[in-house]
């Protein structure tokens, strides 16, 4: 008796990569082992799109689920596996691809099939803030007002990300920040303050260099206020993943953090800018997920 071949869900966000996604259905039925899986490739037509998709698929008894996109698909498409037992794929096209990034996931479209036909699955762990999941990291300061300067504005792509850092930078401020652990209460300005479930931000900018996805813990950041004349210094640090040698950062492991903002309401998780009100509820739910890993 032949086996009946399972279903595979790819759900495409057509705004990432867009060179990349082209031939995709021919790169899917080349490698994709057809034996054993069909292949179902839906595309996102608008903001939190991929969550619907994945939920409907879901209800229709799909347990095999790939996101194609950038950080912030991942995070739409993982956010709707969580407490179900369905497999999460990810085929990295975004601009940063933290997540693919820390997992080591390849960035060639069939070597990242490739790991579907391989069959190897990890359990990580997903980080949570105010009941919204992240996977790779969240936080506020300087990064969040970046974040939300550039969804602002009207150009995309790098360069004009670049651009946008380097106006918020030139302009910005350090925030207050009351910050609880443990029941110890501490209030203190900071330039920006990550927490962490994956090691980088994306494109190899490791925020917190000792983050493991999968060892029940969030890696907290705090970059304090510090001299502009030190910036570049700061930030070949960053991509040496030696941020925590700067005497003007701290960081530490946490099972659960409190973060109250007093001069902003603007936060991100996996490089989304959102408006969420104080405090900030950070926690960890260990080996959450089912991941498709090299």
């Amino acid at each position: 008796m032949v086996k009946e071949r399972e279903k595979i869900l790819f759900i495409v966000n057509p705004k990432s990569g867009v060179g990349a996604i082209r031939n995709l259905e021919a790169k899917i039925k080349k490698t994709l082992d057809n034996k054993r899986f069909i292949a179902i490739i839906e595309h996102t037509q608008r903001a939190r799109h991929a969550t619907e998709i994945a939920q409907e698929y879901l209800k229709k008894g799909i347990k095999k689920i790939v996101a194609m996109g950038g950080d912030g698909t991942v995070n739409e498409v993982a956010s709707a596996l969580l407490h179900t037992d369905a497999t999460f794929g990810v085929i990295p096209i975004g601009s940063g691809n933290g997540f693919a990034r820390h997992l080591r996931i390849p960035f060639i479209i069939e070597n990242a099939i490739k790991l579907i036909n391989l069959d190897k699955i990890a359990l990580i762990d997903v980080g949570m803030v105010n009941q919204q999941p992240f996977f790779c990291t969240a936080g506020v300061g300087f990064d969040a007002q970046v974040g939300d300067s550039f969804a602002k504005g009207k150009g995309r792509g790098f360069a004009n990300y670049i651009k946008t850092t380097i106006h918020v930078f030139l302009n910005y401020k350090a925030k207050r920040y009351k910050i609880t652990v443990n029941n110890q209460v501490v209030n203190k300005a900071a330039f920006l303050i990550t927490i962490a479930n994956a090691a980088q931000y994306g494109n190899n900018a490791f925020i917190a260099p000792n983050a493991d996805i999968t060892d029940g813990m969030l890696d907290v950041t705090i970059i304090s206020p510090f001299p502009k004349y030190i910036s570049a210094s700061l930030g070949l640090k960053l991509f040496r993943k030696r941020i925590g040698k700067s005497r003007f950062v701290e960081t530490f492991k946490v099972k659960e953090i409190s973060i109250v903002q007093f001069d902003s309401n603007v936060m991100h998780y996996d490089g989304e800018p959102v408006t969420i009100e104080s405090p900030l509820n950070f926690s960890i739910k260990p080996l959450a997920l089912k991941v498709y890993v090299p």
